[in-house]
């Protein structure tokens, strides 16, 4: 087995709160200052690599003097609001020696599920890889209440690999894997080295938490495996203490456990979007737009729409229809239907100057544009 991380372009990096807070000791600064500087090298190498970290409650219950961790939402906040403090400091000194930048984003599954700030999450995101920075992603556990969590930031790096299209997601726990049983109560348990995403053979193998610091455990990172994979992500669970993993994996040294995705990358994606029945409003597109549309696979910028048809929002889903009425694909807005009135017909340089702001240069990004 080679590991797939080896030919990954883009990564989640996801690690728990037992690593980053050694257990709930505190922030465990030599710990985190050997992931920055596997992660510099993993961009030296061409890899754009994003960092979901644990750690905030965990580290305000240590500076809030709690002994175990609180039931009430609200002390929970108030130790996310003091332990990110922290967590954002701690990384951006153990990064800077590496001259690597960092940014850190909160984020709730409000973010995720409304379109428009799946859309301004996901802009972000990839412009902050552009100008080389690393994201440092985490629940914002400040103002989350409990219809909004995402349970457990093993889901929160499944859905930043579906946001950001990433070809990996791999988690560094304090544990080596996945074994057919609790290796903690069954000592002839077998260590899995490699299986497919989403079997669900892997859920019955899976045990509960492995710390009280932290809120999941094994099953959490293989459904978080199941979910990331809907995208075309692979998952590897490993050991974060062991001696170099990311480079390691990155070199193809096969640690851990390996769920590969069967899906084709964007396939789930854009099946959805072709799926969906109920487009909110279609634009019109003149012949040259339909050209580069279909032949030349390109994104829709303004120029080529012709005409506007009902009324959306930025972040639904539109038809795109050629000069005779026929559909030739779907695909997400940029814009909404009023602002997309006043900006066809012009080049994508004038959108600043008639809206006074740009979302993006492209009306739908092709990207986010299946043909049909």
């Amino acid at each position: 087995m080679k590991s797939v991380i080896q030919s990954a372009k883009r990564l989640i990096v996801k690690v728990g709160s037992s690593l980053v807070t050694n257990d709930g000791k505190g922030l465990d600064t030599a710990a985190i200052a050997k992931w920055a500087a596997q992660i510099a090298q993993l961009r030296r190498l061409g890899k754009e690599v994003v960092l979901v970290s644990s750690g905030a409650i965990a580290e305000g219950m240590q500076r809030l003097g709690f002994e175990k961790r609180p039931t009430e939402i609200h002390e929970l906040q108030a130790c996310a609001a003091v332990g990110q403090m922290g967590l954002a400091h701690i990384y951006e000194t153990s990064f800077r020696p590496h001259d690597v930048r960092t940014a850190q984003v909160l984020l709730t599954h409000a973010d995720l599920a409304d379109r428009e700030r799946y859309l301004n999450a996901r802009s972000t995101l990839f412009t902050l890889l552009r100008l080389g920075v690393v994201p440092i992603i985490n629940e914002n556990d400040t103002v989350v209440t409990d219809e909004i969590k995402f349970g457990d930031n093993d889901t929160l790096g499944a859905l930043v690999a579906n946001l950001i299209e990433a070809d990996a997601l791999v988690i560094l726990t304090d544990q080596k894997g996945l074994y057919t049983a609790d290796p903690r109560k069954y000592p002839d348990a077998q260590f899995v080295h490699e299986a497919k995403a989403g079997d669900s053979a892997l859920e019955a193998m899976a045990g509960g938490a492995g710390t009280g610091i932290g809120r999941g455990g094994m099953l959490t990172k293989i459904l978080a495996a199941k979910r990331a994979a809907t995208s075309g992500a692979h998952t590897v669970i490993a050991w974060g203490r062991e001696e170099d993993a990311l480079l390691r994996l990155a070199s193809g040294e096969a640690i851990g456990t390996q769920l590969t995705a069967q899906t084709a990358q964007l396939t789930a994606r854009k099946q959805w979007m072709a799926d969906h029945l109920q487009t909110a409003g279609k634009v019109v597109l003149d012949l040259g737009a339909v050209q580069k549309l279909t032949s030349e696979g390109k994104s829709l910028l303004p120029i080529g729409v012709v005409e506007i048809g009902g009324e959306f929002g930025r972040g639904d889903v539109i038809t795109c229809v050629d000069p005779q009425g026929r559909a030739v694909a779907r695909g997400i807005s940029n814009y909404s239907s009023s602002d997309a009135r006043r900006i066809m017909r012009r080049p994508s340089a004038e959108i600043l100057s008639i809206l006074g702001f740009v979302e993006e240069p492209e009306l739908i990004h092709r990207d986010n544009l299946v043909l049909l």
